[in-house]
């Protein structure tokens, strides 16, 4: 009986490239929209990432696809590290940790948000994940510091979220980045229980 021959080739390969050029397109499209506003073109970003204009096409095949998947790849990466950083520090020192990455965050979605909605106005079920998201990390760390007992037992991590988006958002300023980290120590210090200070 004949036997067939396997092919050599893997099969997977063309896919795991096609997702290495997702993630650079959106990783180059994140710091030029940084850099310059919501107003850099396709082209510059697929020159950018050194990739042809059609392989960006494939991948984003308009604007608005490109600005959500920056937008949702910038949450998914925040809302991961809440248990990454709980796997490697403290449950306190991740919490200020993540509440930093927060105000970061927040940087890149001033920009995002405000082109997405220059670009369409249908961009709800987009902020409904991007909240949940955010939401059940915060949760996440609050919950682990209060099991710890870092912080008090009736610290909301909505409060949180609200105390340093509301300064970051409003916040232009070049100096914005280390007045955001300033703010997160005085909530922290704030939150600590008497249990946490004493540690």
């Amino acid at each position: 009986m004949a036997t067939t021959k396997k092919s050599s080739s893997n099969p997977r390969k063309p896919r795991a490239d096609a997702e290495r050029n997702r993630h650079l397109l959106t990783e180059v499209a994140k710091k030029a929209f940084a850099e310059h506003g919501g107003d850099v073109t396709l082209d510059e970003i697929a020159k950018r990432a050194g990739v042809g204009i059609g392989t960006l096409y494939r991948h984003f095949p308009t604007r608005d696809a490109m600005l959500q998947a920056v937008y949702r790849h910038e949450v998914e990466q925040l809302a991961a590290a809440a248990t990454t950083l709980l796997e490697t520090m403290k449950p306190l020192d991740a919490l200020r940790a993540w509440l930093r990455l927060f105000a970061e965050y927040i940087g890149t979605k001033k920009i995002i948000v405000q082109a997405l909605n220059a670009a369409t106005n249908d961009n709800t079920e987009l902020f409904e994940y991007s909240s949940t998201q955010i939401n059940v990390a915060a949760n996440q760390l609050i919950s682990c510091a209060i099991e710890n007992g870092d912080v008090h037992q009736d610290v909301r991590a909505l409060d949180l979220l609200y105390a340093v988006f509301g300064f970051s958002k409003a916040n232009d300023q070049t100096d914005w980045v280390p007045r955001a980290y300033r703010l997160i120590d005085i909530l922290i210090a704030g939150l600590a229980s008497e249990n946490a200070q004493a540690k």
